[in-house]
């Protein structure tokens, strides 16, 4: 009797296990968006190093103490780009072309 006590114990921990592993198989991530469908593929933005340009330009308006940080950009019809930054709470516009030259920085 006490074997199939063990037996049925160890039947039970395999319906478990295999139940798991059916439950578990059936869960699939969703289908992620086409890339043209993506919000960051329908706005052009500055890269990196032009965002970067414009923070250090901000940075000598805003004082010396300042952290700049870029918050958002964008591309302008002209070609260059607007790139939104905050430094310590005060906002700061900038306008950036495609070779690096900061175009102008002012307040917002």
């Amino acid at each position: 009797m006490g074997q199939n006590i063990v037996r049925g114990i160890s039947i039970g921990r395999a319906i478990t296990a295999i139940t798991s592993a059916a439950l578990l198989g059936a869960c699939t991530p969703p289908t992620p968006p086409a890339p043209e469908s993506m919000a960051r593929t329908t706005l052009q933005t500055a890269p990196a190093d032009l965002q970067l340009l414009c923070a250090n330009s901000a940075a000598g308006v805003a004082g010396p103490n300042a952290k700049v940080l870029p918050t958002a950009s964008r591309q302008l019809p002209d070609g260059t780009f607007g790139v939104d930054l905050d430094a310590g709470g005060k906002k700061f516009s900038c306008i950036v072309d495609n070779n690096g030259t900061v175009r102008s920085v002012q307040p917002a």
